[in-house]
């Protein structure tokens, strides 16, 4: 009858300038596709250079060679008798442009360049390319020299343009086409194109992947027809981890959907249309009819060529699909492994170094290698042959099988407990108990030998000997031998990482692995160059709130028993020395003046609603009016943004870790603002302080019993000399720890064991104080100016 087609669309695991690498990810998926009975195949956006070259866009050698590619895959007998597209960037009349090339025997048909760059998030496509604004028209293209010797073409239509076989009408969208307030695929249903592709680059945030299908979903539902998204997946070189989810839809159903997280190079979706089925749909929506009988026609360039066959009445149509959403938890486990196994294999390196401190943090790090390891094993069983050879390569043995997790993990991650004489044995024994349990190779160290000639060499200079707090020691000297040990231990990971495989009798080295979670990244809850400065951070884009959730899964999820009392355990950095009985003195929540869920509000707030201190008091003064009067909240506010703003510039230093949270402060590109400011805000604060006399004499508490006792305020006042950002390395954190010298008490409520607190506190008790420190007006800058 000839009205079902198979096209495919694939999900491409590309890397930014592997031409080569790149060429035969293509061919493969067209290979595979016209195996399957594909008629048609597109692939994700500029899939012939990778999508990160950045500012390599600027170079003639990006260009150049993506055409030499398209030639080898124009000319390659794989192409003949199927229609292709492929992504590229092509300069026409010396501007650059983001295209699809798309070609059939040996012939290019269209250059059909992005209509709507992105500029969103980690998106900066206007820095290299130029949207193409001429709608619906083409202009000549001149072809290069060595394309035109092999296609006998001079010139090819480049524009807004759609293609015709003979029996159906395609267009394109460009990622960023499909997000847009005008997105194409209406204009082009209406003007009769049955089948729009997508070609994408669209990358990993936790809670997103449902977003994509939804548009694609909405998008078929609203114009009729088919409607195929082809999306990237992987590391390409750059902090994003592309998501798959590569997907065909039809009249408002998906019928195909490939992997969101998968350690395959080469993912091939298919399936099969009935084109009358398209045509029945489109003119049974009477106003859609209406406008399309007026629409703008769309110049088509005519191919000679059948989509369908003759004798399909046999074919079946795909069905509609159901597909599970994965949850936050397994989109950590998956995709920050993802991410990890693309670093890894190519960089060149043996595996990986983690110190690991037996927290929240570092055992989410392991844990998540241990799931990379985990999707390792089950890739070479479903036989996959470049894991295997790839993981081979790794570990320089060309007979290894990998065929459980814990052994592979074993040879990949070496982690190591760096104790000192301020570390607990509960942390010691956890490290060890999860090392032993995910399979890791586990060392134990400690490096008090390390800070005191450090400290013998300081006294030989000045004669002096630096002090904790707790021994008579000044805010300064406390903050520098916390700081001094911190550091220690990321040149320890160095040495032990270069070294470790050497020991091992392996050639090679090991990648560091970082553990700084994205809320203390905000804080500045870190200090400058310690162990959160590493290669890599598999968590660095991964909220606190967030690493807990995903360690209760994992615990039975990968039957890993001892992360139930890391969860349970309170976070600390166990910097400063214990109490007589062996206690924790220090815990982070403390030194921070405020929760981690309180933090992941900051975030959202600052980043995602774009608040400045005066907007997030407005929006936090309602969220919080049943348990915190408007000057309680003016005084959280406060404390954030002036910690945030003498801390920002340690993210100009900090790891490149996988992108997973929209409020990350990743000052690389995706959160670009100043890294010095004037840390009182004045002008900002003094607007809240003029909000606040207006709506203190009206507020009225609904939660009387959440307001402290006088019990609670005497231990808050005796944990008060404690409060000090222990982790953090600012010139000016001498005078926030200086604080504690004449702190006051903050009024602000402490929540009642197991009650709901601000910023959505987990009710779970912690067995540990909350306080919050109100430290406004009190700490001095360098100048002795109150800050």
């Amino acid at each position: 009858m000839g009205r079902k087609v198979t096209v495919a669309v694939s999900t491409l695991n590309q890397w930014a300038l592997d031409f080569e690498g790149n060429m035969v990810r293509i061919l493969q998926s067209i290979l595979e596709a016209k195996d399957m009975g594909a008629s048609y195949r597109t692939g994700p956006e500029l899939e012939v250079c990778g999508y990160s070259c950045e500012d390599h866009f600027r170079e003639p050698d990006t260009f150049l060679h993506s055409w030499e590619v398209l030639l080898e895959v124009m000319m390659s007998p794989m192409c003949e008798n199927m229609l292709v597209d492929v992504g590229m960037p092509v300069m026409h009349r010396n501007v650059a442009y983001n295209c699809r090339v798309a070609f059939f025997n040996r012939q290019i048909l269209l250059i059909r360049p992005k209509m709507a760059m992105c500029d969103d998030g980690n998106y900066r496509e206007s820095r290299w390319f130029t949207a193409w604004t001429k709608a619906l028209q083409t202009e000549e293209y001149v072809l290069p020299r060595m394309i035109a010797q092999h296609t006998g073409q001079q010139t090819v239509p480049f524009g807004d343009a759609v293609i015709a076989t003979r029996d159906t009408c395609l267009g394109y969208e460009i990622c960023e086409e499909l997000w847009n307030v005008r997105s194409k695929h209406i204009e082009m249903s209406l003007a009769g194109v049955e089948l729009i592709v997508n070609s994408s680059g669209s990358y990993m945030e936790l809670r997103k992947a449902h977003i994509t299908s939804d548009l694609i979903r909405n998008a078929s539902f609203k114009a009729g027809g088919a409607y195929l998204f082809s999306n990237l997946r992987g590391c390409d070189g750059q902090r994003v981890y592309f998501n798959g989810c590569s997907a065909i839809a039809l009249n408002g159903e998906i019928l195909a959907r490939s992997q969101q997280f998968a350690l395959q190079d080469v993912e091939v979706t298919l399936a099969t249309i009935d084109l009358e089925e398209i045509r029945a749909y489109r003119v049974s929506l009477r106003s859609r009819c209406m406008a399309a009988a007026s629409a703008a026609d769309y110049p088509r360039i005519h191919c000679d060529f059948e989509m369908s066959t003759h004798n399909d009445i046999f074919k079946t149509s795909t069905p509609p699909l159901n597909w599970p959403i994965l949850t936050p938890e397994e989109e950590i486990a998956l995709g920050p492994a993802c991410w990890l196994w693309d670093y890894l294999r190519r960089s060149g390196q043996g595996g990986f170094f983690l110190p690991l401190s037996g927290g929240v943090d570092s055992s989410s790090s392991a844990t998540i290698v241990h799931s990379m390891c985990r999707q390792i094993v089950q890739a070479v069983q479903l036989g996959d042959a470049q894991v295997l050879h790839d993981i081979r390569q790794i570990l320089a043995d060309s007979d290894y099988t990998p065929d459980n997790a814990a052994g592979l993990c074993n040879r990949l991650l070496v982690t190591c407990y760096m104790g000192s004489v301020n570390s607990s044995k509960e942390t010691r024994r956890r490290a060890a108990q999860l090392a032993n349990q995910l399979g890791s190779y586990h060392i134990e160290i400690s490096i008090d030998s390390a800070v005191n000639a450090l400290l013998s060499i300081f006294n030989a200079v000045t004669g002096l000997t630096p002090r904790f707090r707790t021994q008579g020691g000044c805010a300064r000297q406390n903050l520098a031998l916390q700081n001094m040990q911190s550091r220690i231990r990321m040149v320890l990971a160095y040495i032990f990482a270069q070294l470790m495989l050497w020991v091992r009798n392996r050639p090679g080295g090991l990648l560091v692995l970082g553990s700084a979670n994205v809320d203390e990244s905000l804080r500045g809850y870190l200090t400058k160059y310690d162990c959160s400065s590493a290669d890599i951070n598999p968590i660095g884009g991964i909220s606190k709130m967030d690493l807990r959730r995903f360690l209760t899964y994992a615990k039975d999820k990968f039957n890993l028993p001892v992360l139930e009392s890391i969860i349970d355990a309170p976070p600390t950095a166990e910097l400063e020395p214990l109490q007589e009985n062996g206690e924790l003195q220090q815990t982070d929540e403390q030194d921070m003046g405020m929760t981690y869920a309180e933090l992941s509000q900051y975030g959202r707030l600052r980043k995602q609603s774009f608040c400045g201190p005066y907007s997030m008091f407005c929006h936090l003064v309602a969220t919080w009016k049943g348990d915190l009067s408007p000057k309680e909240v003016a005084e959280k506010v406060k404390h954030f943004f002036r910690c945030y703003a003498i801390n920002r510039h340690k993210m100009t230093v900090l790891t490149p870790s996988v992108h997973a949270e929209s409020y990350s402060p990743d000052d690389n590109r995706f959160d670009h603002r100043p890294f010095l400011y004037r840390p009182n805000w004045s002008w900002q604060f003094k607007a809240i302080d003029d909000e606040v006399e207006k709506l203190q004499p009206i507020y009225t508490p609904s939660s009387a019993q959440l307001r402290p006792s006088s019990e609670d305020l005497l231990l808050s006042t005796q944990r008060s000399s404690h409060l000090d950002d222990s982790k953090h390395s600012s010139p000016l954190s001498s005078a926030s720890a200086s604080a504690s010298i004449d702190v006051g008490i903050a009024t602000a409520a402490v929540p009642l064991p197991g009650a709901a607190a601000p910023g959505g506190l987990s009710k779970k008790p912690s067995g540990y104080s909350k306080v919050h420190v109100n430290v406004l007006g009190k700490i001095k800058d360098r100048t002795g100016i109150p800050v």
